[in-house]
């Protein structure tokens, strides 16, 4: 048996849906994406949504329309897939990074507020792998400091804070249609906001800084005439192929999110009594979607002489999940610990702790929609054989 971290699993409807673009000559930012941007909008319950080329694009989209530049300083957790540093990066900005929660994986707010400066301009908190990050004292600290919050909900399909999805609670909320998460479009993203001003940025930035689409002015008196730039814009526009199979997906969203959430439970029950194997934690306020999932490898306590010990027994432990044919993965990376950001603002894997403990000592096991009960029950006989 094999079975992989993730697998793409659509239906036949689904993608003979893609096929309507291709008939109709409308390939590019045209009908199927405002369909898409209208059912996300539903699905999240925030007012608008912008479709995108990628989770990365609507950071930097919405970083840029928010007025970061060159010389601000954004906050950002050290533990998190490597495009919410990059996109600061890309804007000239300098990234701060701040340490996250062994428990929950996100950022740790209470270190926040001694990272902010005169040039602090923005934070951008992070709903790793379907957990919403603690936004209620992230939303007072940033309206204390008058600073920016950019949601990066990349893996936020489904999560909830206190009954409300993520994505509405700062400035915006950035999505990701990779083939790894619940809803794909193959590349893609999404951007949700509250404030009508903003998102109409957005929109004209994602398409060279167009005042109104090519999909507003043919359906206007005069399709002829072009539109005015005001912005100098980005082409960072979602394909209507991409939209037409995000917004048929949309059809069964509940469903695809109780399936992983019922896949996730199962797991938490089966490996309940296991010591060295630490299952994801969510509090009474958080509804997890479960993205990914991903747990901590600790045959030893996590102890900063025994880290490399238990890095180098994780990895053993992942090497013998694959000859059984089980795909694993670290949860994510410790952004500080790369190259590019290593290097440039010099800075020592322990001066994040948690995050290079998670670095080191996580491991994510399959789950996704279509994983079937018997390959599930594989992966947990051999989880729990094991030692």
């Amino acid at each position: 048996m094999k079975i992989p971290i993730a697998r793409t699993s659509l239906t036949k409807q689904e993608i003979n849906k893609v096929l309507e673009p291709l008939e109709s000559g409308w390939l590019v930012q045209g009908p199927k994406v405002q369909e898409f941007e209208t059912k996300w909008s539903t699905f999240t319950k925030n007012p608008y949504s912008v479709a995108v080329t990628s989770c990365t694009s609507a950071l930097h989209l919405s970083l840029a329309a928010l007025g970061f530049k060159k010389g601000d300083e954004a906050i950002v957790p050290a533990f998190t897939w490597i495009s919410t540093a990059n996109v600061v990066e890309h804007l000239g900005g300098k990234v701060v990074f701040c340490d996250v929660n062994l428990d929950t994986f996100n950022i740790d707010v209470s270190q926040i507020e001694e990272k902010i400066t005169k040039q602090t301009k923005a934070i951008l908190p992070v709903h790793l792998f379907g957990l919403s990050a603690d936004m209620d004292p992230i939303s007072k600290i940033a309206k204390n400091y008058d600073l920016a919050v950019v949601e990066d909900a990349a893996c936020g399909f489904g999560t909830k804070y206190k009954k409300k999805h993520v994505g509405g609670f700062g400035d915006s909320g950035c999505f990701s249609f990779h083939p790894r998460k619940s809803i794909t479009t193959g590349e893609g993203g999404m951007v949700t906001c509250n404030n009508e001003s903003l998102t109409k940025k957005i929109r004209r930035l994602r398409d060279h800084g167009a005042e109104m689409s090519d999909l507003q002015r043919h359906l206007g008196q005069r399709p002829y005439l072009l539109a005015d730039h005001p912005d100098a814009g980005y082409n960072q526009r979602m394909t209507d192929l991409q939209a037409a199979l995000g917004s048929a997906q949309m059809d069964r969203a509940d469903q695809i999110l109780k399936e992983r959430q019922r896949l996730a439970n199962i797991y938490d029950e089966e490996f309940s009594d296991i010591e060295w194997l630490q299952t994801p934690k969510v509090g009474n306020d958080y509804e997890h979607s479960y993205q990914s999932y991903p747990c901590i490898f600790k045959p030893l306590e996590i102890q900063k002489n025994k880290i490399k010990e238990t890095h180098e027994a994780r990895n053993e432990w992942m090497d013998y999940l694959l000859n059984l044919g089980i795909s694993t993965r670290p949860a994510t990376h410790a952004v500080h610990m790369l190259s590019f950001y290593k290097n440039k603002y010099n800075i020592e894997k322990e001066s994040f702790y948690n995050s290079y403990v998670l670095n080191d000592c996580s491991i994510s096991l399959p789950l996704f929609h279509g994983l079937s009960e018997g390959e599930q029950q594989y992966i947990i006989e051999k989880v729990k054989n094991s030692f």
